[in-house]
């Protein structure tokens, strides 16, 4: 379908290249990079992971990211929009990237993030006390048996929720240039610093470098096994908000002039050294709870909320 570019409404601009790069960054980057990238590697031949990561990133990952950004760009609007005016038979895929994101992704990292921002209150004293695990899950979360057993409003939880979503609104209200790239410059730069401090500290706990070969030591043997490779082109999904929309729309707000396979690139780098990087804190920290507790280092050994909070 062509399109009248001329006849496209005004649409606001990012104010810097760099502001988009943080924006799309920060959209790339995020849990998978830090609670699962690095697991998966560890299950997956270690070192020799990342063979399989870099093809599905060379064959998947930047072309479809490349693919995203064309389009939004092309057709200035967000992913109903843009899909529609490519064909109106396709309208209802960029609808469905709206719905998935907003049950998916933005219900589901809003209640995180408000476990985060409740952490950062218990990190000043410690509140979770000697046993971590059973903090998070029983007195924090308030874990039932099963999803039959409905508990009660966590208030700490619920408050910091109120917080979050505050906070979303008034970025998105503030729009492109003011709101979006304005916290991108801010918080990109710090997220970048703290895991840096993070790796620093880490790396020098006893126990740490146990950990650090355990993530890293390659296994060439496992890259006969077609799961190993299932693994990587999940991941790449999971990680570089593929198909969820959100590339489309931040590509919309680029000025006509713009080097989207430049940047495609740039994102991509920038997603796979953060998740290598950030496993470096997250396996010399498992390498040290094997070392003070004894244990086997695969019993410490988790993924997902574990992982991240306990």
């Amino acid at each position: 379908m062509r399109e009248d570019l001329s006849a496209a409404p005004h649409r606001p601009q990012w104010k810097t290249q760099s502001g988009f790069l943080l924006a799309a960054i920060g959209s790339a980057i995020g849990l998978g990079n830090i609670w699962r990238f690095s697991y998966m590697a560890y299950e997956n031949g270690g070192g020799a992971f990342l063979i399989p990561y870099c093809v599905a990133l060379l064959t998947a990952g930047i072309p479809l990211m490349i693919l995203e950004f064309g389009i939004g760009h092309r057709m200035r609007g967000s992913a109903p929009l843009a899909f529609a005016k490519v064909s109106p038979a396709w309208e209802w895929l960029g609808w469905w990237m709206v719905i998935f994101v907003m049950f998916g992704i933005s219900l589901f990292y809003s209640v995180i993030i408000a476990w985060c921002a409740d952490y950062l209150v218990f990190a000043v004293n410690l509140g979770w006390g000697a046993d971590p695990d059973h903090f998070f899950f029983n007195q924090f979360l308030g874990k039932t048996e099963g999803p039959h057993v409905i508990g009660d409003v966590r208030s700490p939880i619920l408050v910091a929720l109120g917080v979050v979503w505050a906070a979303n609104w008034l970025i998105v209200f503030f729009g492109v240039q003011r709101g979006i790239e304005r916290v991108s410059k801010v918080f990109m730069p710090v997220l970048a610093l703290l895991i840096v401090i993070l790796v620093v500290w880490t790396v020098q706990l006893p126990g740490a470098v146990d950990g650090l070969i355990r993530y890293l030591r390659p296994d060439f043997s496992r890259l006969t096994d077609p799961a190993v490779w299932e693994a990587a082109y999940t991941q790449v999904f999971f990680s570089l908000s593929i198909g969820f929309g959100i590339m489309v729309t931040y590509a919309s707000y680029l000025p006509r002039k713009a080097d989207l396979t430049k940047s495609a690139v740039i994102i991509c780098a920038a997603d796979v050294f953060f998740a290598i990087f950030a496993g470096l804190a997250v396996f010399s920290t498992l390498g040290y709870m094997a070392h003070q507790t004894g244990q086997p280092f695969q019993e410490v050994v988790s993924s997902g909320l574990g992982l991240a909070f306990v």
